[in-house]
């Protein structure tokens, strides 16, 4: 069996922050998929885990020198809040050191219950484990901070949902765990210490360098929120949308978790909602930016009593650091929308510019991946225009804008050809769209035929790459394969 070197510093902590349970073997696993790749980066034999890994991301052998255990934490959820979620079903099997000296937890979701089930089965089913692996996967491959798919393996028994499902275990990786709720567990009990231990632990695994800051938690939280901002830019560059920004949703290391309801934009909508239990638009595309600063309001108030020992000083530091989050979102969001449109340096007139291209795109009910991507190529040839404009229900209706945007280009020194080149490298030809995921879960769930899972995999670890014989993954859907609702595997 490989040998994974655990080092469990979570499991150090005290008791009350988790609840020790082991996994609930299950009847006939086989594993699906291995990321070969990323088994390396954690130091593992993935010859041995090709062999025997069935038995360990089934959670029926538990390895050597694991501490399994379930997370507690509370969070707000489409804002009303529950003081006590915890993982369901999910188990922390233990932490790793990878290659780069990184700290890794390594979780197995679906492997039975645990203390805070609340009633439910522990179990997850197949058609959300091959979702998560797929979406986590791409959105590594597009540059995205997020969770890894380690493994994903079926468990050779059912699940009850609202039919008979097959079941399977999903192994995910990550900085860690922790969330705004995991804080926010600790404050609805008023249990102050436990806050600070866990700030400091926070500190110690993610930002050491705040360690010897002259108001370190005001620190931390400052450093949360600049790593929030910066990743919701990047889902609204790449047109995802998470579909529950719950705060229990919402980790502290600044990675994408939590692969439900989620989804990538065809037509660019910025009202745009898939997740069928977020009948208000609560977390529509639009709203992520001021959805993250809410949720790290919420953070704030686990935090403020650390800030400063005066509690008006210590509100007026917490208003002030949330402040800065809107600034900080922003740049990074005008920042990458430059790179998208091809653009080297800064002016004044760039957010009307943007803006007027999204409104443009919204009204035109344009694809928002294909627009980018052939934007990029009528950067180094205005014959491409017409491709282009083909994707607007009014073609002609761009025109004005490619002149003002060509003006604009025109005044950076970089040749047409590096101009595209970069606008490629940010601007994908390929996504995991909805109906392709859709497609590939009906085959393995229906079929056992796994073929068109491993195909997404393939083509979407390559995003920025042309990838002509696989062109069609790039097409959007033909009418009568839009999917318009992504649905919670819980």
């Amino acid at each position: 069996m490989t040998a994974f070197r655990f080092d469990n510093s979570y499991a150090r902590l005290p008791a009350n922050f988790y609840a020790r349970v082991e996994p609930t073997p299950v009847a006939e696993p086989w594993l699906i998929k291995l990321n070969r790749p990323l088994a390396g980066e954690l130091g593992l034999d993935a010859e041995a885990l090709e062999r025997d890994g069935a038995a360990i991301f089934s959670g029926n052998l538990v390895p050597k020198g694991a501490e399994p255990l379930a997370m507690a934490y509370a969070g707000h959820q489409f804002g009303t809040f529950v003081p006590q979620l915890g993982d369901g079903r999910a188990i922390l099997l233990g932490e790793v050191i990878d290659a780069g000296g990184r700290r890794r937890d390594i979780q197995l979701k679906g492997a039975g219950q645990t203390p805070y089930s609340r009633r439910g089965d522990g179990r997850a089913a197949l058609g959300p484990v091959l979702r998560e692996y797929i979406v986590s996967e791409a959105m590594h491959a597009l540059g995205v901070p997020t969770t890894r798919a380690l493994a994903a393996t079926v468990s050779g028994q059912p699940v009850y949902r609202e039919q008979i499902l097959p079941g399977a275990v999903f192994t995910r990786v990550a900085a860690s765990h922790i969330r705004v709720g995991t804080f926010q567990f600790f404050a609805a009990r008023g249990d102050v210490e436990s806050i600070r231990t866990l700030a400091d632990y926070v500190i110690d695994r993610h930002y050491p360098e705040l360690k010897t800051n002259e108001k370190p938690y005001l620190a931390l939280f400052k450093a949360v929120a600049a790593r929030q901002a910066a990743l919701i830019a990047r889902w609204l560059h790449v047109g995802f949308i998470h579909g529950v920004m719950n705060t229990d949703n919402m980790t502290v290391s600044g990675e994408t978790i939590d692969f439900g309801p989620c989804a990538f934009m065809d037509d660019y909508d910025s009202k745009a909602v898939f997740s069928s239990i977020d009948q208000f638009g609560r977390y529509a595309y639009s709203n992520q930016p001021a959805i993250g600063q809410w949720n790290l309001a919420r953070l704030a108030e686990t935090l403020v009593t650390l800030f400063d020992p005066v509690a008006d000083t210590a509100v007026n530091l917490a208003n002030d650091a949330l402040g800065e989050y809107g600034t900080i979102f922003q740049k990074h969001w005008l920042d990458g929308m430059r790179r998208k449109i091809g653009l080297f340096t800064d002016e004044d007139e760039d957010l009307d510019l943007v803006q007027s291209l999204l409104t443009l795109m919204q009204n035109g009910k344009a694809d928002f991946t294909l627009a980018f991507r052939r934007l990029a190529a009528s950067a180094e040839n205005a014959a491409a225009d017409k491709e282009l404009a083909s994707l607007f229900e009014e073609p002609q209706a761009l025109s004005p804008w490619l002149e003002q945007w060509r003006r604009r280009v025109e005044r950076e020194p970089p040749p047409a050809t590096e101009r595209a080149a970069a606008m490629r490298s940010v601007n994908p030809a390929f996504i995991p769209r909805n109906h392709r995921v859709e497609q590939a879960i009906a085959a393995a769930t229906e079929d056992a035929d796994f073929s068109l899972f491993e195909a997404l995999l393939d083509v979407t670890s390559r995003p920025y790459e042309d990838q002509p014989g696989h062109a069609a993954y790039a097409a959007p859907p033909e009418p009568g394969e839009e999917v318009l609702q992504t649905f919670c595997g819980t």
